[in-house]
C-alpha cells in the first residue's frame, strides 16, 4: 500500500488547485476516475467572477449579488471570503499560465452574466473552464511531490489509526491501495442523477455518496441549481449555453417567438438561473408549451463569433447558427449547491477528510448559485485546504502499509434499468421545483434501491459503485426534502 501526505479524488480545478498550493516537501496523489479533462471544469464556458476594477466594483457589490441569487441563505462568511481573495485568486491562476481575455489596451475583458451587478467575469472566450483545466494540470504533471494516475476509480475508504486507506479500480489494471494522512474530496456534482444534465458523465456524486458512508455530515444537498439555457436535443448530456450569451444580450422567446421575462421578473434574460428556469416553466403552463428558444441573432455576426467561438461551432454540427437564428433551450441539471459540509478551511466534520468545488458545501452559493462563482469557489477554498494541510502536516507513520480490504466475492452483475429508475424519481419530484406528492413515494424506492445495492453478491465495478452513489445522493435528497415538507422520520 503507498502512503501519501495527501490524497485528492478528482481533477477539476478545486482538486488540482490543492495539489498546486502544497509545499514541494508535501507527498501527494490525484486521482481521476477518467481522463484528466473529463470534469465539469472542462466544460464551464463563462468564467470566474472576481472584484478586480474597484474603480466600478467592489466586495460589497459581490456579496450583495451573491446573496440575493442565493435567496440569503447563504454562509455570510464564507462569502465574504470569496470575494476579499477572488482578486488574488486571478492572479493566482495568470501565474500558472492561465489566459484571460484582455482589450487592445491589454486591460483584462470582463463580462457580465445574469444576476451581477457589475461586469466582473473573467472569461478565455467561451471556454474558459478548458482553458483552466488545461494549464493547472499541465502545471500538476512538472511538479515532483505529485503524483497523477487517470482512469482510476475509487471503490473503498476505510478509517483506521487515524489515517485514509483506500481502494481504487484501475481500469485494465486491477485494483491498487493507497493511504493517506489527509483525504481531499473533489469528485464534482450529481448531475447523472437526472435525465438531463449538463454535467459530464464522471458527475455521479461518489465522494459525496463515500463521505456519507463514512459518517460525514451532508447537508443542504437539496439545493441543486437548473441551468435555464441548456440546448434542447433530447441528450442526456445537454450542452449548456452560456450565461454570457443572456449578458452579451440574448433574448429569451416562448414558441410564438415572443420575449416573456417581463411577466416574472423586472431582470429580464438578467435574472438569476432559478428564477429563469421556473419562469420558463410558468410560461410552458399559461401557454401549453415546452418549446423555448435563445435569440442573439439580432446582434452583430462577426462579435458573435468572436466571442462564443465555441458554442458558435458546437450549434453548427448541430445544425443551428446562433448569428441567424433562435437556438432552442430548456432548464436542465447543472450544479449543486449543498453536499459535504465544511469549514472556511474545507475541513469536514470528520478528522482529516476535506471537500472541495461542487461535492462541498461551504455555504457560499445558499439556495441558488450566481453565476460564475462556482470556478472561484473551486480555487479559493481549495486555497485554502492546501495552506491548512502545509501547517498541520503530521510525520508518515511506518505502519502505514499494513491493510488488507476485504476481498469481494460478488459475481452478480448489476441489474439492468437501476439508473433510468433513479433518473425518473428524482425528475419526477425534484425538477427545478418540488413535486410535493412524489417525495415519499420516491424516497421508499431510492431507499429499497440503496439497500439492494449493498449486497455482497455484486460484482464489484464501476457501473455499480457509481449506480449506489446515485441511490445514496437520491436518498439523502428526498429524505432532506420530507424532512422539511412532510415533517415525518423514516
Amino acid at each position: 500500500m503507498d502512503h501519501f501526505d495527501v490524497i485528492i479524488v478528482g481533477s477539476g480545478i478545486s482538486g488540482l488547485s490543492v495539489a498546486l498550493n502544497l509545499k514541494p516537501s508535501v507527498k501527494a496523489l490525484i486521482v481521476a476516475k477518467k481522463s484528466f479533462f473529463l470534469c465539469n471544469t472542462s466544460l464551464a464556458q463563462g468564467g470566474i467572477a472576481a472584484v478586480y476594477n474597484f474603480k466600478n466594483d467592489n466586495h460589497n457589490k459581490h456579496i450583495k449579488d451573491t446573496l440575493v441569487a442565493g435567496h440569503n441563505k447563504n454562509r455570510i462568511d464564507a462569502v465574504r471570503l470569496l470575494s476579499q481573495n477572488s482578486k488574488d485568486a486571478i492572479d493566482d491562476l495568470v501565474s500558472l499560465g492561465v489566459e484571460f481575455d484582455t482589450d487592445d489596451t491589454g486591460n483584462y475583458q470582463m463580462g457580465l452574466e445574469g444576476g451581477h451587478s457589475e461586469p466582473r467575469i473573467f472569461h478565455h472566450k467561451d471556454s474558459s473552464g478548458n482553458e483552466i483545466q488545461k494549464k493547472l494540470t499541465d502545471q500538476c504533471s512538472k511538479r515532483k511531490n505529485i503524483v497523477m494516475l487517470e482512469y482510476t476509480q475509487l471503490s473503498d475508504i476505510k478509517f483506521i489509526n487515524s489515517e485514509y486507506k483506500l481502494e481504487f479500480l484501475k481500469q485494465n489494471c486491477g485494483l491498487y491501495h493507497a493511504s493517506c494522512t489527509y483525504l481531499v474530496i473533489a469528485t464534482g456534482g450529481i448531475g447523472r442523477i437526472y435525465p438531463y444534465t449538463t454535467n459530464s458523465s464522471i458527475s455521479t456524486g461518489d465522494g459525496i455518496a463515500f463521505a456519507w458512508r463514512l459518517g460525514a455530515k451532508i447537508k443542504n444537498i437539496s439545493y441543486i441549481q437548473f441551468h435555464p439555457t441548456a440546448f434542447q436535443n433530447n441528450s442526456r448530456e445537454s450542452f449548456l449555453i452560456s450565461e454570457a450569451v443572456r449578458g452579451d444580450g440574448a433574448y429569451l422567446l416562448n414558441c410564438n417567438m415572443q420575449r416573456f421575462m417581463q411577466k416574472y421578473d423586472d431582470r429580464l434574460e438578467l435574472a438569476p438561473r432559478d428564477v429563469v428556469s421556473r419562469a420558463i416553466l410558468k410560461e410552458q403552463k399559461l401557454i401549453g408549451s415546452s418549446k423555448f428558444y435563445l435569440d442573439i441573432s439580432h446582434k452583430d455576426s462577426n462579435l458573435i463569433k468572436s466571442r462564443f467561438p465555441m458554442i458558435t461551432d458546437k450549434l453548427k454540427e448541430y445544425g443551428y447558427d446562433i448569428t441567424k437564428q433562435p437556438i432552442p433551450i430548456y432548464p436542465s441539471q447543472h450544479y449543486l449547491m449543498g453536499g459535504i459540509d465544511v469549514d472556511l478551511n474545507s475541513q469536514s466534520t470528520l478528522p482529516g477528510l476535506f471537500a472541495v468545488g461542487e461535492c462541498s458545501h461551504t455555504g457560499v452559493h445558499g439556495k441558488n448559485r450566481l453565476a460564475s462563482n462556482s470556478l472561484l469557489e473551486g480555487y479559493v477554498f481549495a486555497k485554502r485546504a492546501a495552506i491548512f494541510i502545509n501547517d498541520n502536516l503530521k510525520p508518515i507513520k511506518k505502519e502505514s502499509n499494513i491493510y488488507e480490504f476485504p476481498k469481494n466475492t460478488g459475481n452478480e452483475p448489476l441489474p439492468i434499468g437501476i439508473r433510468t429508475e433513479i433518473r425518473k424519481i428524482l425528475y419526477e419530484s425534484t425538477f427545478v421545483t418540488t413535486n410535493k406528492n412524489k417525495i415519499q413515494t420516491g424516497f421508499l424506492k431510492l431507499k429499497d434501491i440503496m439497500t439492494m445495492l449493498e449486497d455482497d453478491n455484486f460484482k464489484i465495478s464501476q457501473d455499480l459503485i457509481e449506480a449506489r452513489s446515485l441511490a445514496i445522493c437520491g436518498y439523502l435528497i428526498l429524505k432532506e426534502l420530507m424532512d422539511k415538507y412532510i415533517k415525518k422520520e423514516f
